[in-house]
């Protein structure tokens, strides 16, 4: 091969390899200029959703410092979650949290977190008796406040928040202290998806509200109004809480009948009697999906919230339907996983860490103990599998390297799991 051609041979090359590089270059800056959207991203396995509270005191004035919800939400990442949800503005803790996201995004372009951002919807003197008992008819003054909060914190953040709920259970009719009519959600559902088609807020923004099964229609005709209906059809997608834990005590048939035998094993008692908790809250979906489709409407359906308590010395322990234990709170962490992701269903499961403001001042009470990390970073049997992986290697909560609870024995776990009570165990505690 003459020298000519070698030097034209190379400079063909060369061209090639630019141009190869070029394209790639080009490839990557489209993929990276494309914003996800809520659409993308609900239903999605690879984007693991989480319902987020960060607070680890008893005094809830105590916020989570910036340091403190980085290192959170680093965890979460390391769990394969990539959007939470948030509850209510009010408090600076879902602002500064948004503010975190975005500083961890620009730090690591590798990162991934999104916000469904949840805006708090009270009725009038909602908690507030000195004004007279709550209006449920009428709304709070402070509701306008909070979507205008919601509304300038996703114009600032749009490539983090993804979505906003309107509302968290503020319409099913248990919440005395502060639900509203359905009517009143809608108003501000229909506010904000003219705020959309104004281009005053992102147009690939999803609006909901996140509230009980039964609010959405999927319990008594008691929730099936006319504005119930329309709220159906304004919202892009409806975000349903279960909660079979609680049913354990208040609906307590489908814990104790036909699944804890009495020719079963303590643990198959304990597996069967699980997996029944999970058929009982795809039941729940099921009443909202038919109601649903009985208005002519077909839009997607989310588990906005579900959790299991670890613990509980109140009507969901020893004394109660024994329903609360990390044993039981893992296999259920893990069945409605399964189930979601199959199913193309987004599960903001409840939650990534205990809260300790929550539930009085009884520290046995199941609401502060629905994490999956305990206040201190301890991983709960559920997570003990990521542990053993290195998965949370190098990452810390209040300072403490991430390590199990139990010290990871199993045995010493397995000694606290509860049984759930036979017919005839229950029939002869009825008796006594």
């Amino acid at each position: 091969m003459t020298l000519k051609t070698t030097i034209f041979f190379t400079a063909i090359i060369s061209i090639f390899m630019l141009s190869c590089n070029q394209n790639s270059k080009a490839k990557n800056e489209i993929m990276e200029s494309k914003q996800l959207t809520a659409k993308d991203i609900l239903g999605n396995p690879e984007y693991l959703a989480m319902s987020y509270g960060g607070y680890r005191y008893a005094d809830h004035s105590i916020e989570p410092t910036l340091d403190e919800l980085k290192d959170d939400m680093k965890l979460l990442a390391a769990m394969g979650v990539k959007i939470i949800r948030t509850y209510k503005l009010t408090k600076p803790q879902a602002s500064n949290l948004v503010k975190v996201i975005s500083d961890l995004k620009k730090d690591d372009p590798n990162f991934e977190m999104y916000v469904m951002l949840g805006v708090w919807i009270d009725c009038k003197n909602a908690f507030n008796w000195e004004n007279g008992e709550p209006n449920h008819n009428e709304e709070s003054e402070e509701n306008a406040l909070e979507i205008e909060r919601a509304v300038a914190l996703t114009n600032k953040y749009p490539d983090v928040i993804k979505i906003i709920a309107v509302g968290n259970e503020a319409m099913v009719k248990w919440a005395t202290s502060y639900y509203v009519q359905p009517g009143i959600i809608l108003k501000w559902v229909n506010y904000l998806q003219d705020l959309k088609k104004e281009a005053k807020l992102p147009q690939d923004l999803w609006i909901t509200s996140s509230d009980n099964f039964a609010s959405w229609g999927g319990g008594g005709e008691e929730y099936h109004v006319e504005d119930l209906n329309k709220l159906i059809e304004a919202v892009d997608f409806i975000s349903m809480h279960t909660y079979p834990m609680h049913d354990t005590h208040y609906q307590p048939e489908f814990w104790e009948k036909p699944f804890a035998k009495e020719d079963m094993t303590d643990i198959e008692k304990i597996d069967a009697s699980m997996l029944r908790a999970k058929e009982y809250a795809i039941g729940q979906y099921e009443s909202v999906k038919k109601y649903m489709e009985s208005l002519g409407v077909n839009k997607p359906i989310h588990i906005g919230e579900t959790g299991w308590a670890s613990l509980s010395t109140g009507q969901y322990g020893p004394e109660g339907s024994k329903a609360c234990d990390e044993y039981k709170e893992a296999l259920y962490y893990k069945q409605m996983r399964d189930w979601t992701n199959a199913a193309g269903l987004s599960c903001f499961y409840f939650e990534g860490f205990d809260e300790p403001w929550k539930g009085g001042d009884n520290s046995g009470n199941s609401e502060k103990h629905f994490g999956l990390f305990t206040v201190e970073g301890k991983a709960k049997y559920a997570l003990w599998d990521m542990v053993d992986k290195g998965i949370f290697d190098g990452l810390s909560r209040n300072g403490n390297p991430i390590t199990k609870t139990y010290n990871g024995e199993k045995e010493a776990l397995m000694k606290d799991v509860l049984v759930p009570p036979t017919e005839n165990e229950i029939l002869t505690e009825q008796e006594d």
